[in-house]
This record gives C-alpha cells, structure tokens and sequence, in this order.
C-alpha cells in the first residue's frame, strides 16, 4: 500500500492489494486479516517517523520503534472494524461489490476525525493524476475512496468462479466512472505573481540562535531577487524562529527589509499569547501599505508535537521547547491587496475539513506552508505534498505551498504543479496564481450527503445478512 502513494505513484499496487486482502478476510480471520494489513498499510507507511522520533525527539530507537508501531497498530484497528464489518454483512458473495466500497468510504472518513484524525495516505489521493480526479470535487477525498474499492472489489469476484456477471458488472460501473469523470474546476479571478521561499534550513540549525543571522539573510537574499518578479512573496511554516515581541531589534530589521519590498509577505512565524508563556504558530502577513502586520493561528495542532493531550500529561512535546501551542481560533483568513488567502499551516493540509473551512470564511486562494525537514530525505514529504494537491481539486482553489527544504509547489486547482523546484534545495518558486470564488459541490456540501447515502445501503446489507 505504501509504494501505491507519493512518490512512487503505483497506483494500480493498491487495487491489487485491497482485492489480495478481500480474498483473505472473506476466508478466515477477518478481523486479523484486517489488522495485519492496517499494520503494513499505516504501520510500516510511516516508518519515518522513527527516524523523526529518534533525531529530534532524543527517543532511543527501540522506544522510537515502538511509538510508531503503536501508532500503526492504532490506525490498523480501522481496516480490522472494515473487514469484519464487510464479512458479516456480505461474507464472500456479490454483496462485496456495494458493501465494501461503502464501508471504505466510512473507514477514511471515521479516521479523518476520531481522536483528533489522521487522514494521512488516503485512499482517494490516488485518484491524482488520472482522468478521474474530477470527482473529489464533487464527493471530496473519502468519497473518492470508492473508484479504487470498486476495482478491487470486481477483482476479487472475477477470481470466483460464480461471481463473473457481477464482477463485470463492476468493472464496467468502474469504466462508466472513469469515463464520465467531471472535469475539474477552473480558477476564475485575475493572474497575480508568486514568488515561494525554499531557504533549506538545515532542521538541526532552525531554532538554533547561532545561526539566526545566516537563516534571515537567507530569507533577506531571496526576497530581494524575488521582488521585481512577483506581486507576493511567501515563505515556510516558521520562517521567523523567534518571538517578535521578544526581540525588538529583530523584528525592527524585518519590518524594515519587508518594507524596502513593497510588496505584501505572508511568513511562518509564531506568536506569543498574553500569558507569556503559551503561543500560536501560524502567519503572519505584512502590508506595506499600512505598514502592519495580521496574523492567522493553526487551528488543528499535531499531538505531541505541538501540544501534549490532556490525559497524559506525563509525556513530552517532540518539538524543541518554544512554547506550549494553543489552537487558534480565528478564522485563518489574511488579506492583501483584494485577496483572501487560506491559511494551512503544516499537518493542517491533510485534512479536507480545514481547506474547506476556510474557503467559507472567503478563501480566494489556499496558502500551505511546512517544514518538512523533520522527515529528512523520506517519503513523508511526498506524501504531504499528495494531500495538499487533493485540497486544491476538492476547493477549486489554487493552493500555494512553501515548504522550508520542499516540497515547494504552486498547485493548480485540477491537482497538477505548474511550478516546483527541487526539494533540499535553496531557491525561490516563481510562477502565476489566480484567485477564484467558484464553490464546489463538495465545498457546499462536504461529507454529509455521500454519508447519508452510503448508511443506509450498510444497514440493509446488514439486515440482509441476518435474514440469511
């Protein structure tokens, strides 16, 4: 399932996995056949977080080893509740063909949000870079889930011997859907220019005060060069490494460099709350015109990186020491010169909830920044970059990503990157944007209606299992 997602791109692994699986779970052992392919899918998926763990986090490998295998046996209880649910509504017989691609569907959404969510790899982004990735504007990332369930599912029947007419049949539903995909929407506002920052800041340097200098002239230089060629410039999640408030001169340099520019500069940085002691990450965005600066605050924070969960408290943060992070509750919108830009600070791309909250508060273009350099030179990257694409189709939105060492994008609203630069690199992207007030069917509706529909063909699978 891993090599099926970025950036390896093997799409057709996963169907081939996902049939593999059903031919085993409908034998014997569902719920264990479920558990053991939740464990390889998300377990060893996230392998680099070991590595996450044990460089920045000072956890010893073992341990680090651990943390992510408990990670992985959690999210494999989904697939397990997936597999026996399907067994005993539709044991091995033609009902697969409905009862498994809705029960996929629910098993990506219930795990997009319980116990705060993790949504990461998920099933629907393989429909990036296909004739069919119209769709996930119309049924969002979930929904989009169904297309490659239902090839599975009409795979595994053709391997039963009396199942052909409802294997094809399935088939040929997969076809009519891949060939009648909607296309994807359109951006409808004016171009703008957009200059991405990429500095490639070393992680074990970022919040190291020896190098503090060398890290904003880093900033300083590239912004220079981009300012004659962009109407904004963006850079990362954390850009800044340092309180305002708490560094004067600092922050006097800033607003002076930003204000030889001339032009609006939305900036990773973190924002002291009035406690002194807990703090926002978020952007901030300078306004030459009025020479002040707004700020919008991460929302959907990750747990025990940026903030410890109230039921153990006994454990650490695996983020160097800053602050204790609060979520934000604005409404994650900054505005420059006519345009309203969506603020997704790092994790927060993963989750179609948040793009979409944005746009209704009046998002013209989506804005994603990240540090990725905790993951190194890893899939995980990669794999956060996938899912940022799928917030741009689901939206209609052009959504521009500032990653510190990559993967740094402008991401049209069909899913493609019109502009990149490669990843551990210093450099600048540079390219055309438009912002846009379209409203997608998933937009307007979210998960709810394709929720609605899918219950109750659950329920009467279940019932007919009973009769049975």
């Amino acid at each position: 399932m891993p090599y099926a997602f970025s950036p390896f791109d093997h799409q057709w692994l996963a169907i081939l996995a996902l049939a593999g699986w059903l031919y085993l779970f409908t034998r014997s052992h569902a719920g264990l056949c479920g558990l053991a392919f939740g464990f390889g899918w998300f377990g060893f998926g996230a392998w680099w977080l070991v590595e996450t763990f044990h460089t920045y986090g000072d956890v010893p490998y073992p341990f680090a080893i651990l943390a992510v295998a408990l990670v992985g046996a959690a999210l494999a209880c989904f697939p397990a509740l997936l597999a026996w649910l399907c067994f005993r509504i539709a044991g091995s017989g033609s009902w697969l063909l409905l009862v498994f691609p809705a029960a996929i569907v629910g098993m990506e959404w219930l795990r997009g949000w319980l116990f705060t969510g993790l949504p990461w790899t998920s099933l629907g982004n393989l429909l990036l870079d296909t004739p069919a990735v119209g769709w996930a504007a119309y049924t969002g990332v979930y929904g989009a889930a169904i297309l490659p369930a239902l090839l599975a599912a009409a795979l595994y029947l053709l391997s039963q011997r009396q199942s052909y007419l409802p294997a094809l049949a399935g088939l040929g539903c997969a076809a009519l859907l891949i060939f009648l995909a909607p296309s994807p929407f359109e951006a409808n506002g004016e171009k703008q220019r957009v200059a991405l920052v990429q500095a490639n800041i070393p992680q074990d340097q970022k919040w190291d005060a020896a190098f503090l200098n060398e890290t904003m002239q880093r900033y300083a230089t590239a912004s220079d060069q981009a300012s004659g060629k962009s109407d904004i410039i963006i850079w990362p999640e954390a850009a800044v490494p340092f309180f305002p408030s708490r560094m004067p001169n600092w922050n006097r340099w800033l607003n002076d460099q930003m204000q030889v520019w001339q032009l609006p500069v939305i900036f990773g940085g973190i924002k002291l709350l009035d406690d002194g002691r807990q703090a926002h990450n978020g952007l901030y965005l300078f306004d030459p015109q009025t020479k002040a600066r707004s700020f919008a605050g991460k929302q959907h924070l990750v747990p025990f990186g940026e903030y410890v969960p109230e039921w153990v408290p006994f454990l650490q943060a695996l983020v160097p020491n800053i602050a204790d992070f609060r979520p934000a509750r604005d409404a994650g919108l900054l505005s420059a010169l006519g345009v309203r830009y969506g603020s997704l600070v790092c994790y927060e791309a993963i989750f179609p909830e948040q793009a979409r909250a944005r746009v209704a508060a009046g998002a013209d273009v989506l804005v994603n920044v990240t540090n990725d350099a905790w993951y190194g030179k890893t899939t995980a990257a990669w794999q956060h970059l996938q899912s940022a694409r799928m917030r741009a189709v689901e939206t209609g939105r052009y959504l521009l990503r500032a990653a510190n060492t990559g993967v740094s994008a402008i991401i049209a609203p069909n899913g493609d990157m019109t502009a990149t630069v490669p990843w551990f690199t210093e450099d600048v992207v540079y390219g055309e944007f438009r912002a846009s007030d379209v409203i997608t069917p998933y937009q307007r509706w979210g998960n709810w209606p394709l929720m609605a529909l899918l219950l109750p063909l659950l329920l009467s699978g279940w019932q007919r299992s009973g009769r049975a």
